[in-house]
């Protein structure tokens, strides 16, 4: 495996701005017009070309079998086949009755066995509707899971083949689920599993709130790894650990909150796609961000990622926040930052990072060797990210104009010009595509092509336009017609035509290019005509234009479709669809459902920032006995009201689902959304410590709030705290400023306002080094406390009883001879043993008091134990 990086390796140009408001929602589209989309001309270097290779609704990952079956999951729950250069018509598997598909759950990641050509096993990832119920955050939430299927040749796979190999991974809000899967060159199964969107047990507790990635004992926020029948490595980090569990058993999660066995590394949010490079065990993980960073995570085994702590190389939602992380966790390899960069970076109006993958050494070009390809789903581009001597990591844009919602999966696999760059988007209604490498041979041009009118009675004149068609290598074009009606092939020099139709019917126009050099488009671009019939008329009656919603509200979907040759239409002709806007892209509420007066619950907002850019879009598509659609939408608004933050004494900083606010502020939320409210203890302005009394509405010091329907204010109140800060220190030593001194004397009044002191005389223990290694004053001097003098010294220092944060530093700028273990309460607090690279160590524990002292001794183990300082912040 390559080794880890000490810090994440960025571009030069990659600043580090405030991340910008996406603009407010559209306004709708008018009821009755019909949408039009047209494709986006995709950009790549010269010497590539790019391809559709099958139309298919929904599609989330490939996998290619070693006789060179595509293999195709649609979140849905379809398994389709493409061989021979066709899609076959009948799905290989059809889990359909079995899963949940609302939000992102569906379908989701799919494996095949290196065996496969003796054992036929494929493996797939699918969110299991295993209680009857796809509602989100209740206790029976649908679970997600991973089963082995055998795959014969005849492309027809036995739903009694089945084989669940992990189960029991709870898909919380239903969104970030992950999914994908992988074999290691250790022949072992990788899987990739997201934080559940919702804390698990918490579902007020969302997004960057979300603590769940944080645990061991649940497979959320996950790399897991197992073996090919579902047995666990006994090489996983925390196999061996106290009380570890397996927690995915098909037979029922184990009792206990021991880790879980399958965990191979920790602290991801939804890491949606991950690939190895190929005969390596080198794997990344494209971690899907929140606010600020996406990243790229090296594989590594028991790593701590760091969510929802850092995000990218930085601390939660933070661009300025950036050192180095915290000990035991590790940063990405790259990332990159949401929204609007500097104007160079490549990664402008990009949000979503999606599918990753690895360049076979000979695929493509030599400089493509190994290179990682990654996308990403909003912006519509892909990523080309190399690593050189010593690590360094370099990025550059390399396919541009895919389209939003695009590029959900990438993976290299066989073509007829030997290795292509597949890629599934769900843009244009669904396609898999790939990018073939021409090397110097003539590259074909891409043909697209528009019309109006589409449809109307006959006879109906349709004006035809391919000028969107383009060749890579800039010859000029001609443009072959045929119009679909029998008619004859027209040729022309120009992107425009025209033609009548005089028989009633559906018709499929197709557009050819050709180049100068004699070569064709891959494939046609294609518009259907209606001659003779018009298209259907559609209203969306509920919600109603205008309708603000609250959080939780039952929204219900009620439409229309009336058509001039068929009359009104039934229920059974409309097709409803919701999705929750967030910045630039979107989250599904409800997958496509036929009927009508459908029922929808109102979406909370994503996070607190989304409050005034989350909106739903209600999508309502009516198709006619002669397959004619039209979709017409609605944007449905929130209601937003304002939650207005206090404190006394005014300008303290209180927290708001992790965000701080400094009062007086005003808070944006939705009527029926839970703000998650915290006041810490701090200091005021004129330095005086305070801690937490009372919230206005009685909450506990960190509480839910749940948004009333109208204005409201929330305050909370502060009483004096303790804080104390002690440096230890001979009698005449500098005293650090912010700090009182500890010389060594027996407890007592010290004058300072402050109770403290030793269970014996230790003064003469006490040490001033006046060293250059020591950081500073506090670190150079220190006092003993395991000396001959008093060889079990412990320290107390009187407090009110509460619950207090405190801070120890222990070490010696010249001797390494101690082990140190520093107990506060009884409780191990602090621990290291020192060398001469590492002189010192600070530790920072969370202590409650009873009986009004708070006391230090020595840990088990510890020897020549020191004390620096001690910083005391009474918390409650």
């Amino acid at each position: 495996m390559t080794p880890r990086l000490a810090s994440p390796l960025r571009l030069t140009w990659l600043l580090l701005l405030a991340v910008a408001c996406a603009p407010e929602p559209s306004p709708e589209v008018p009821e009755g017009a019909e949408l039009e989309s047209a494709e986006a001309a995709i950009t790549l270097p010269p010497s590539y070309t790019d391809a559709q290779v099958t139309a298919i609704a929904r599609p989330t990952a490939l996998a290619f079998t070693p006789d060179g079956r595509l293999l195709i999951t649609t979140q849905p729950g379809q398994l389709r086949v493409y061989a021979n250069g066709a899609l076959l018509p009948t799905p290989a598997l059809d889990l359909t009755a079995r899963l949940c598909t609302n939000s992102e759950r569906g379908l989701l990641g799919i494996a095949v066995d290196p065996a496969f050509a003796t054992n036929r096993y494929i493996y797939v990832y699918y969110t299991f509707n295993k209680f009857n119920t796809c509602t989100t955050n209740i206790t029976n939430v649908a679970v997600n899971r991973v089963s082995r299927f055998t795959l014969p040749d005849t492309n027809v796979v036995a739903a009694s083949s089945e084989l669940v190999l992990l189960d029991n991974i709870p898909s919380t809000a239903g969104n970030h689920n992950g999914g994908d899967l992988h074999f290691g060159q250790d022949g072992l199964l990788y899987i990739s599993v997201g934080d559940g969107g919702c804390q698990l047990g918490d579902p007020t507790r969302c997004a960057g709130q979300n603590t769940t990635a944080r645990r061991l004992d649940v497979m959320l926020g996950k790399m897991l790894r197992i073996r090919k029948d579902g047995s666990i490595p006994t090489d996983n980090p925390w196999y061996a650990a106290a009380g570890s569990r397996r927690c995915g058993n098909p037979a029922g999660v184990p009792t206990g909150t021991g880790p879980c066995q399958e965990n191979y590394a920790t602290g991801l949010r939804n890491p949606f796609r991950f690939a190895f490079q190929p005969g390596t065990n080198t794997f990344f993980i494209n971690d899907v961000g929140q606010g600020v960073w996406e990243e790229i995570d090296e594989g590594i085994k028991g790593a701590d990622y760091g969510w929802n702590t850092r995000e990218g190389h930085c601390a939660n939602n933070s661009t300025t926040s950036c050192g180095a992380p915290p000990a035991g966790m590790t940063n990405p390899i790259f990332d990159y930052k949401h929204g609007t960069n500097d104007a160079s970076s490549p990664f402008q109006n990009c949000n979503s990072i999606t599918g990753g993958t690895f360049a076979p050494v000979g695929a493509w070009a030599p400089g493509d060797d190994n290179a990682y390809f990654f996308s990403d789903y909003v912006c519509g581009k892909v990523f080309k990210l190399t690593r050189g001597a010593g690590g360094a990591v370099s990025v550059s844009a390399f396919a541009t104009g895919l389209g939003g919602s695009s590029a959900v999966t990438l993976r290299f696999g066989p073509s007829s010009a030997g290795q292509a760059l597949y890629y599934t988007t769900y843009a244009n209604g669904g396609e898999v595509r790939r990018i073939n490498y021409s090397g110097t041979t003539n590259r074909p041009p891409v043909a697209a092509v528009t019309a109006s009118p589409t449809a109307g009675s006959t006879p109906l004149t349709v004006s035809f336009n391919g000028g969107g068609s383009s060749d890579p290598d800039g010859d000029a074009l001609t443009y072959l017609w045929n119009f679909g009606d029998g008619s004859a092939v027209v040729q022309t020099t120009t992107p425009t035509t025209s033609h009548v139709y005089t028989t009633a019917g559906a018709f499929t126009a197709s557009l050819t290019v050709r180049d100068a050099r004699g070569a064709s488009s891959t494939q046609a671009a294609t518009v259907r005509i209606d001659a003779g019939n018009t298209a259907p008329v559609v209203t969306i009656t509920s919600p109603a234009a205008g309708l603000r919603f609250r959080v939780g509200q039952t929204l219900v979907l009620t439409g229309s479709a009336t058509d001039a040759e068929d009359g009104q239409l039934p229920d059974s002709s409309l097709r409803w669809e919701a999705l929750l806007h967030h910045d630039e892209h979107t989250h599904p509420l409800l997958t496509p459902t036929t009927g009508n007066n459908l029922t929808l619950a109102a979406p909370s907002p994503e996070d607190l920032a989304a409050v005034n850019t989350n909106y739903v879009e209600i999508i309502l598509t009516a198709t006619d006995s002669q397959g004619r659609s039209t979709t017409v939408t609605r944007d449905v608004l929130p209601i937003i009201v304002d939650v207005a933050l206090g404190s006394v004494p005014s300008g303290l900083t209180l927290q708001v689902n992790g965000t701080s606010f400094t009062t007086p502020a005003t808070v944006k939320s939705w009527p029926g959304y839970t703000l998650n409210v915290s006041a810490p203890a701090q200091a005021d302005s004129t330095g005086a410590w305070k801690v937490w009394s009372a919230w206005s509405d009685g909450g506990a010091r960190a509480h839910g709030y749940l948004t009333p329907d109208g204005a409201s204010s929330l305050t909370a109140t502060y009483k004096d705290g303790l804080r104390a800060r002690v440096n230890f220190q001979p009698a005449g030593a500098p005293v650090p400023a912010g700090y009182v001194a500890d010389a060594g004397l027996v407890f007592g009044a010290r004058g300072n306002g402050f109770s403290y002191g030793w269970n014996a005389d230790n003064s003469a223990l006490a040490r001033d080094r006046n060293s250059a290694t020591s950081p500073d004053q506090r670190y150079d001097t220190f006092n003993h406390l395991q000396k001959a003098e008093n060889p079990n010294a412990s320290w107390e220092l009187a407090v009110p009883s509460g619950r207090y944060s405190v801070t120890l530093a222990a070490g010696d700028p010249d001797h390494f001879d101690s082990v140190f273990r520093l107990a506060l309460e009884g409780q191990l607090a602090l621990s290291g043993t020192p060398n001469t690279s590492t002189r010192f160590f600070t530790s920072t524990a969370s202590v409650t008091v009873t009986d009004g002292r708070l006391s230090l001794t020595s840990g088990s183990g510890a020897a020549n134990n020191k004390i620096n300082f001690i910083d005391v912040e009474q918390q409650e």
